[in-house]
This record gives structure tokens, sequence and C-alpha cells, in this order.
């Protein structure tokens, strides 16, 4: 098996040394050795840092991630956490639609100021609306005796 230096495997795989480094920090990656004092590694890590950068697109963690490769450095994707990613993902994508059209019509929309514009001012409440509710605690208030 030919190892990758680590210049090497930042070079293919697009990945700055030093994240590189911190990768094997965490437990992402295993270096396989040291040719002087540059790290090692076998090609399984392109594969390793492909799935780490697609897990990172989708939103996982990095400790998520981690859960995804089993002792031997191959990856085991739960199927059921990924099911639930995509359930996510979609109602993303729908948010971002809805978004993207009520910009495009309020940069069209023929009235004098944009506070004049019904569709503007909805699309103003309900980013107020989803603002409070990711605050934490924001709408509960326990009672306090």
């Amino acid at each position: 098996m030919k190892l990758l230096d680590i210049g090497v495997l930042s070079e293919r795989s697009g990945v700055p040394p030093s994240t590189l480094r911190y990768y094997e920090e965490v437990g992402l990656i295993v270096s396989l050795g040291r040719h002087g004092l540059r790290r090692q590694y076998g090609p399984e890590a392109l594969t390793q840092l492909a799935l780490i950068s697609l897990g990172k697109t989708a939103g996982f963690s990095l400790d998520e991630i981690r859960g995804v490769f089993g002792r031997d450095g191959a990856a085991e994707l739960p199927r059921a956490a990924l099911h639930a990613r995509a359930d996510k993902l979609e109602v993303q994508i729908r948010r971002l639609i809805t978004l993207r059209d009520a910009l495009r019509h309020v940069a069209e929309c023929p009235a004098e100021s944009h506070m004049e514009c019904p569709k503007f001012r909805r699309l103003l409440r309900v980013a107020s609306h989803t603002r409070s509710q990711r605050r934490p605690g924001a709408g509960f208030r326990a009672d306090r005796g």
C-alpha cells in the first residue's frame, strides 16, 4: 500500500494540512506513520475526507460524522440519521424557495415603498416569528413562585 504524505493528501483532497492534523486529533482520520516529521496516510483517507466534506455540507457535526466511521475507518452510514437529515433539508429547501420567491416579488413590487407591499409586510412578520422561535426560551416562561 502506497502512503500519502500530508502535503499530497492536502493537495488531492483540497483540505489544508492544519485541518488534516485537527481531524486526526479529534479521531476522524488516522495517520499510519511518519516520514521524517511529515504524517503519512493510507489511500482510504481520501474517501474519509470526501465523506467528512459531504457530512459537513449536509449539516452533520464533526461528532456525528465521527460516528459513521467504524474501528477500521470504513464508513458505516446510519440510514435513519440520513433520512432524518434529508427531511430537515427538505424543510429548509422549502423555506428557502419561499424566501427566494418573496424576495423576487418585493424586488419587482410596483408599490412605492416596500413597507406598502403586503407581501413584504408578511415576509417581515414571518422573519420576526422565525427569529423569536430560534431564541432559547422564546415563547416559553417557566412559572416562578
